[in-house]
């Protein structure tokens, strides 16, 4: 008498693309059971071919008797979460969408002390920091440095915004428009990690003292070209230098507008 009634051919086929395709191993175990014992096979000779006791075959067969398929899968590790886990996610990523400093306190970035503290706020909870740093990851949030911005609102913006519109509308072989701006050019060699011998450390040769190059280039806002000069200090004769080449360079140009930061 078989163990277990007999699974239709399309079901079988089913479960043996789930052991293919699953990563949990012991959900594919208990699969792989129950076409072992489908196939004939005894509950000693599937307990031996997949290492696992007798016991462990009898409660599969009670679980696939009872639920099917779905019965043989795994239950989520731990304890169930005792908190609306969905709900607090969301809060999180509208929180760090503001500033602490939007709810009243005096700081500028969000530790998960504060968050679990705000959370706690809002929804009644009692969220321990540690809980909240977990699950920050399945949230979305990542940890990464913020980028410094300045809130100084420029109060001619709107002019010179048109004015710079005016002069791009108006760019042509005798009036170009450039963008333009400097860069530092560091000379002296990074220093970072590299494979070594235990034990010993790498040198790396350095001039000494900082070392910089700087550059000055200019975008044709039409055709992208770039036209650059170099120097060895970032004051106004490095920017002179650069209108110099500039109209060495568009000698035809009546005027050259240049759209600096």
């Amino acid at each position: 008498m078989p163990i277990i009634a007999p699974i239709p051919r399309d079901e079988r086929r089913l479960m043996q693309k789930a052991i293919h395709k699953t990563h949990d191993k012991n959900y594919a175990r208990r699969l792989t059971a129950m076409l072992m014992l489908h196939r004939g096979d005894r509950v000693s000779d599937v307990a031996r071919t997949l290492c696992c006791a007798r016991s462990s075959v009898g409660r599969w067969i009670n679980w696939f008797t009872q639920s099917g398929v779905a019965g043989l899968k795994s239950l989520p590790a731990g304890r169930t979460r005792r908190w609306p886990f969905e709900h607090i996610c969301t809060l999180l990523r509208e929180l760090v969408k503001q500033a602490p400093g939007d709810f009243g306190y005096q700081r500028s970035r969000w530790s998960t002390e504060l968050l679990a503290i705000k959370i706690n706020e809002i929804t009644g909870c009692q969220l321990h920091a540690g809980t909240v740093r977990r699950w920050l990851p399945s949230a979305g949030l990542v940890w990464r440095r913020a980028a410094p911005t300045l809130r100084i609102r420029d109060p001619h913006k709107d002019e010179k915004m048109a004015a710079i519109h005016k002069a791009l509308d108006e760019c042509s072989a005798e009036h170009p428009v450039f963008y333009e701006d400097e860069v530092d050019i560091h000379l002296n060699p990074k220093i970072g990690a590299d494979w070594q011998l235990r034990g010993q450390q790498k040198r790396v040769v350095t001039p000494g003292q900082n070392e910089k190059y700087y550059l000055a280039g200019a975008l044709h806002s039409s055709t992208g070209k770039v036209s650059y000069v170099g120097g060895n200090s970032k004051s106004s004769a490095l920017f002179i230098s650069l209108l110099k080449h500039l109209k060495a360079t568009y000698r035809r140009a009546k005027t050259i507008t240049l759209i600096v930061d």
